[in-house]
């Protein structure tokens, strides 16, 4: 948690490093890195604010071979200190400015220090993957003498390489009296690598951050490391798998960095797929084209509709619908969802919907119509929104605030509606489609009732309206769907193939 939160512009208050750290200790996780106690009277009330919660993980602060970095750890009251110590020629003379023998006196002292007062030292070489290996050795072993439980051999900027990190790590396991962790940095993309590397080779723990984040490129990734080692090694961690895409997405709101689409595992994109190919396979067999199932680690799922789809993906969103079709209806279906997509356009579940009532024949009514939607927002002033809407042909007035005017907006249209659904809005997101100040936007929510989960859209130059546009639709589609107005129940009449929707 501590070198996950040196993202840049990260900084996480009490509060959420107590909602993170026991997220991490449900998890499983054996140590937590609350924070280094040293940095400020705030990351120090952090700290003690993830001890009070007596949990079953060891919380461990960072602290250099400095004592007032130990005496503030003290402070804290945690079982352990990760004590950093520079190795490499590089750091001892450029950044410390002193020799070799220096600095291995200067980590004994400070091993015996923290040991007096009854705190865990795992002893950890920076910048050890550039530092002359028989150094390295001589201050782990001198560091173990004076007390040390633990090492720790650091790739601080990411150069080791997955054929050293092994080759390092087997001579570690036979030259030095400790358990040795490995703690690498992503600069290259060799992070996890490394890590699984030095694990196969000897390495007893490894140090890694929620979804990689950590300062420049990031750290070695917890759910990677995890999940590798299950699936391709056959290793079981105290790692409770199914939880891993949950606290992904707890870790990635609070700390606000966003998950890469295509990042492995826990990406947007990870169970995502679209190909005519990908899906046809899948429909047969999900190992074609899934090395796990999303449930192994907490995810559904999900066949995205483009052009890219072939039928057997409209046929497997058809079908998630409750919806059948005859071999030329799926045709039809399928040739429109292309041509959606080859115009630019992401298609939703409401598109795939709306285009399946018009080919089978399905009619539907929207439940809930917009009449009229104003908001009230200045520099001082919280945003504020009224709506008025008909639901069932009932016509409701509502109003609601929020953090800004689309926030307020859609709170206005959540209350309107709390009598008939509940709905929640998991995902939001907004796109210019043209440029300049009277640019058109697309806005993309994802919403979820129940569990069940629907993509709608909502296009226009403002963006208000266009969020309210697309939350509107997705509302309608959830109510429809869960009420039985949907095709499932709905009436219909024969298609222009002439045979009757099956469901």
């Amino acid at each position: 948690m501590r070198d996950g939160e040196q993202t840049p512009g990260v900084s996480l208050e009490p509060e959420k490093k107590v909602w993170i750290a026991k997220n991490l200790d449900l998890l499983g996780v054996d140590v937590i890195e609350a924070g280094s106690a040293i940095t400020s009277e705030g990351e120090r009330a952090g700290i003690k604010a993830v001890v009070k919660e007596g949990l079953r993980a060891e919380i461990c602060s960072f602290a250099r071979c400095v004592k007032s970095d130990i005496d503030y750890a003290l402070e804290c009251d945690v079982d352990s200190i990760h004590l950093v110590v520079p190795v490499s020629d590089l750091h001892i003379k450029e950044k410390l400015k002193k020799d070799r023998e220096t600095v291995k006196d200067m980590a004994v002292k400070m091993v015996e220090y923290a040991k007096k007062h009854g705190l865990v030292v795992e002893l950890s070489g920076e910048d050890a993957s550039r530092a002359d290996l028989d150094y390295l050795i001589s201050v782990y072993n001198a560091g173990v003498e004076a007390g040390a439980e633990r090492l720790c051999f650091c790739d601080t900027v990411g150069v080791l390489r997955p054929e050293d990190s092994y080759d390092i790590f087997r001579r570690l396991a036979d030259e030095v009296k400790a358990p040795v962790s490995i703690h690498c940095h992503d600069d290259f993309g060799l992070a996890t690598a490394n890590t699984i590397a030095a694990l196969s080779a000897g390495a007893a723990q490894a140090h890694v951050t929620v979804n990689g984040v950590g300062e420049r490129a990031g750290n070695t990734a917890l759910e990677e490391v995890v999940v590798v080692l299950k699936a391709l090694y056959g290793v079981n961690t105290r790692i409770q798998l199914e939880s891993l895409y949950p606290t992904s997405k707890l870790v990635s709101r609070l700390m606000g960095i966003p998950v890469a689409p295509t990042k492995s595992l826990v990406g947007d994109n990870a169970f995502r797929h679209e190909s005519g190919i990908h899906t046809h396979g899948l429909m047969a067999n999900t190992m074609t084209y899934e090395p796990i199932t999303p449930e192994t680690i907490g995810r559904k799922r999900q066949i995205v509709l483009g052009k890219h789809t072939g039928r057997a993906g409209v046929e497997l969103a058809l079908r998630d619908f409750g919806l059948n079709a005859t071999g030329e209806q799926l045709e039809q279906i399928t040739e429109r969802i292309k041509d959606l997509g080859d115009k630019g356009k992401h298609v939703t579940d409401a598109d795939l919907m709306s285009v399946a009532d018009s080919v089978l024949g399905i009619k539907t009514e929207a439940r809930i119509k917009l009449i009229d939607c104003t908001v009230l927002a200045g520099n001082r002033a919280t945003p504020t929104s009224s709506v008025r809407v008909t639901i069932d042909g009932r016509e409701v007035i509502e109003s609601g605030v929020g953090v800004g005017p689309v926030d307020a907006a859609l709170n206005a249209l959540r209350k309107a509606i709390m009598g008939v659904a509940d709905i929640k809005l998991d995902d939001y997101r907004v796109e210019a489609i043209t440029g300049g100040t009277d640019a058109l936007v697309d806005v993309w929510v994802k919403m979820s009732r129940d569990g069940r989960v629907i993509s709608a859209r909502g296009a226009g130059p403002d963006i208000i309206m266009a969020s309210v546009q697309a939350f509107v639709e997705g509302m309608n589609r959830l109510i429809q769907e869960k009420n039985g107005i949907s095709a499932k129940t709905a009436p219909h009449k024969p298609s222009s193939s002439g045979t009757p929707v099956n469901k």
